[in-house]
């Protein structure tokens, strides 16, 4: 199983159009978004794809989140996330 700095590290093209899209919601006012919504806004409407066999792995649409509230404080609370019960590597 991969883990997401792995990931994120060799698919930077995802995180870029998660911000985009991230910025793209908040601008339209929203205050709240999903992270799910925004990885399906980026499976349909774009031809990125991960590396893996997955065109997008969803198991890391939470950890986008967490690291766009940190990278950007401006989107702390904008997604709704579950305390994490285990760590991730």
């Amino acid at each position: 199983m991969i883990n997401f700095k792995k990931y994120d590290q060799e698919n930077p093209m995802i995180w870029e159009s998660f911000k985009k899209f991230s910025f793209k919601a908040k601008e339209k006012g929203f205050d709240n978004y999903s992270a799910k919504g925004i990885f399906e806004i980026i499976r349909w409407h774009t031809g990125i794809s991960g590396n893996d066999m997955f065109k997008l792995n969803n198991n890391f649409h939470a950890d986008y989140a967490r690291k766009m509230m940190i990278e950007f404080p401006n989107f702390n609370g904008f997604f709704r996330l579950r305390e994490l019960k285990a760590y991730r590597k």
